[in-house]
């Protein structure tokens, strides 16, 4: 994004720069050399500074702040690092250790922890990234930043120095490992990094309440860790811009603290939600003689996005338990009732549906969302699901012609006037419509062989173009248009589509918090990897995860091995650690106080439900404020389907937590699959009864190609092994000794 000319002003604290930033200027304390790039650490009495640059091309500077006066640097023994060094000073004192990536890459972590003397409260400070050009002046007039921190999601900046020739950097606060500072100070880091030009990085968050920060005497605490990427050569098309920035993210990913993800019995939770579908009379209302599940725990008017979205998870949980369903029958029989034969679409709302609602404003997603998992249902055989999707997809097209692929937020069913048009936060409309859009069009394509929808997908992927990291308003939406793209590279093969695929994906991990929260309650949640559902929402979704999910996939099945490896990393942890996080939208999995108890927004919570909280928060917050998702009820469905394999006559659940492909029974007691991860990582592999009882009458043998033998241990009833997560495997096993 262009710059305004606030950055051409000299500031107080750039100014105070120019006397360190010049070579030769300074108390040297260290100096190397990594790749490309001349490094070096200098120390004024208030200030410890990092300084990287490329010959003839300039730099950037860290800045870490030295507290109090007459401080007295010195280095210490590196033990590994390219630099170590302290300070020690009346105020307490400070350490600065900067590692470097082994391989060679240009890729460089700086933690700094200060220990106060005294109890010590810090102020506003100045952010801490200064540009500099070849001859050592501060110069941030031609910074290009094209990603910046959102709220509470990774701490991040994606930028270009105005000499292109140092490269584009990638620069990120570990907030993973500032959870000490944020409970010590009453802070959050909500937008603590921001490109607020002349000044740009990360500025110590405050207390909100007193306006600054107060830290304890004689207790270690981290002020930063920061960790940079950078790479000689730019890319500057949107597409290449894109896959630069996820080649980036997944090249510090292992720096970033992930934790491991837990094992989370999801059949149970599935076989729970069904019975609380089938029995509780919150989930359900009736109308017109037919059952219809609420969108919330007896709240809201029904709407055909959730009966379609229960019905097709609904069919995916059958076809796993080898069954077909009533509920899925019982919902289609009143899905009628959404049809409107004269516009020859599906309304949001019944007929009945009550004033306080306008039965006619449709949500540009809302339209799509439903005809995707009706295609789902038609694809997987139903014939009032076919004859219904393709009676409505004319309607979906000619929406999508009239609005020229770039849908407003709100509008009328019965003529397309528009009602609202931009979001308040960004000023754009839903802007990744386009991708869902493609993604049921390339449905229809698949139910009919019809060209004209495969070219309704390439039109709206094509449309999208342009708008880089501005991509994303709803997190599943733009994960359907990674997957829609991917698809479209293979039916095509043009792989411009693969490249739009990365402008995608890049868009949704600018919105993830790759960080792992203690800050009050939510230490009793995951929140790693997680997705705020909208460009500007303070929260994490229920629906949207599992949705995202479900899209990446198929994005994993239609990339297959050619997708550049960073990718496959990131989509790869991310549904790893969907499987742990989305365990805590579960009311009964949280402490009562980190649940939202009043001002819930749409109906109650019931803790004995098995249907998912809408919202969690990385802050903190108690979970549930939006309501309790009968909507989302699916999510328990599709990560059980998804994860764990059921085969017939296997007297026990095969889950891994990366998807395992090409799964075959050899005999009656021996399988061979292939683990789909990424190489050069570890994958879990567990055998699990699906009644949650002990498994303790199996004898298992694992066995890669390679012919080495994988142990597994036992772990609360299950039988787990560590292996490479790119495996092809042999699973043998004994009964009863047998």
């Amino acid at each position: 994004m262009a710059q305004d000319d606030g950055a051409s002003l000299l500031t107080t604290e750039l100014a105070a720069a120019q006397s360190v930033l010049a070579p030769g200027e300074g108390r040297l304390l260290a100096h190397a050399e990594h790749g490309g790039l001349s490094f070096e650490v200098k120390f004024t009495p208030q200030a410890l500074w990092v300084m990287l640059r490329r010959e003839g091309s300039g730099g950037l500077a860290l800045r870490f702040p030295v507290f109090g006066s007459d401080a007295v640097a010195r280095v210490l023994p590196a033990d590994g690092a390219i630099a170590s060094v302290e300070w020690r000073g009346p105020a307490g004192h400070a350490t600065l250790r900067v590692t470097a990536n082994s391989f060679g890459l240009e890729q460089f972590r700086a933690q700094y922890c200060y220990t106060p003397a005294v109890p010590f409260r810090i102020g506003k400070l100045p952010r801490d990234i200064v540009p500099f050009d070849a001859a050592g002046l501060p110069d941030p007039s031609g910074v290009t930043v094209e990603a910046q921190q959102r709220k509470l999601n990774t701490a991040l900046l994606y930028f270009t120095l105005g000499n292109a020739g140092f490269g584009k950097v990638l620069y990120v606060q570990n907030l993973t490992a500032l959870n000490p500072y944020f409970n010590a100070t009453g802070s959050k880091p909500e937008n603590a990094v921001q490109a607020d030009l002349p000044e740009l990085g990360y500025s110590l968050p405050l207390n909100p309440e007193t306006g600054h920060a107060d830290l304890p005497a004689g207790k270690p605490i981290m002020l930063y860790d920061t960790i940079l990427a950078v790479r000689a050569y730019p890319q500057a098309e949107e597409g290449d811009s894109a896959w630069q920035f996820l080649d980036m993210i997944g090249g510090i990913y292992p720096l970033l603290s992930p934790p491991e993800a837990d094992f989370r019995h999801w059949p149970l939770r599935a076989e729970a939600t069904v019975q609380d579908l089938i029995h509780a009379p919150e989930a359900r209302i009736e109308h017109f003689g037919h059952v219809y599940f609420h969108p919330y725990t007896a709240s809201e008017y029904p709407d055909v996005m959730v009966q379609l979205a229960i019905a097709s998870a609904l069919e995916n949980w059958g076809r796993w338990k080898g069954v077909k369903h009533p509920l899925v029958r019982e919902i289609m029989a009143g899905i009628e009732g959404f049809h409107d034969k004269d516009l020859k679409t599906l309304r949001r709302y019944l007929p009945n549906v009550g004033k306080d609602k306008d039965a006619n404003a449709v949500d540009s997603w809302y339209l799509y969302h439903p005809m995707l998992n009706l295609a789902n249902l038609a694809i997987a055989g139903n014939e009032q699901a076919r004859e219904l999707f393709l009676a409505t997809i004319d309607y979906g097209i000619k929406a999508a012609h009239h609005f020229q692929y770039k849908w407003p937020i709100l509008y009328d069913v019965r003529d397309f006037s528009v009602i609202q048009d931009v979001a308040p936060a960004d000023q754009r409309g839903q802007t990744d419509v386009g991708g869902i859009y493609a993604w049921v069009m390339l449905q229809a394509f698949e139910l009919t062989l019809e060209r004209r929808f495969l070219d309704e997908a390439i039109a709206a992927i094509e449309a999208a173009k342009g708008m880089r990291f501005d991509l994303n308003y709803q997190a599943n939406l733009t994960a359907w248009g990674a997957a829609a793209c991917v698809r479209l590279w293979r039916s095509t093969d043009r792989k411009d589509f693969l490249k739009q695929s990365y402008v995608y994906l890049a868009s949704f991990f600018h919105n993830a918090q790759i960080w792992n929260s203690d800050i009050g309650m939510a230490r009793h949640w995951r929140n790693f990897l997680g997705v705020t559902c909208l460009q500007d929402a303070p929260y994490m979704a229920a629906y949207e995860c599992f949705d995202s999910y479900s899209a990446f996939e198929r994005y994993l099945d239609y990339g297959g091995p050619d997708l550049i490896p960073s990718v496959r990393l990131l989509l790869s942890e991310y549904c790893r650690h969907a499987l742990d996080r989305a365990w805590f939208y579960y009311p009964d999995a949280l402490p009562e106080q980190g649940v939202a108890k009043e001002d819930i927004r749409n109906g109650y919570i019931l803790c004995r439900l098995n249907f998912p909280l809408e919202d969690l928060y990385p802050d903190g917050q108690p979970a549930g404020q939006v309501g309790q998702e009968i909507y989302g009820s699916g999510a328990a469905l599709i990560y059980t389907t998804r994860s764990f394999r059921r085969i017939d006559g296997v007297p026990f659940l095969i889950w891994c937590d990366v998807f395992v492909r090409a799964v075959h029974k050899i005999d009656a007691t021996t399988i061979s699959m292939r683990i789909d991860g990424p190489a050069g990582t570890e994958a879990r592999l567990a055998l699990v009864m699906e009644d949650g009882r002990p498994l303790n009458s199996i004898e298992p043998r694992l066995t890669t190609s390679d012919c080495q033998t994988l142990p597994f241990e036992l772990q609360d009833g299950r039988l787990e092994a560590r292996l490479p997560a790119d495996a092809s495997l042999l699973l043998a096993w004994n009964e009863n000794g047998r």
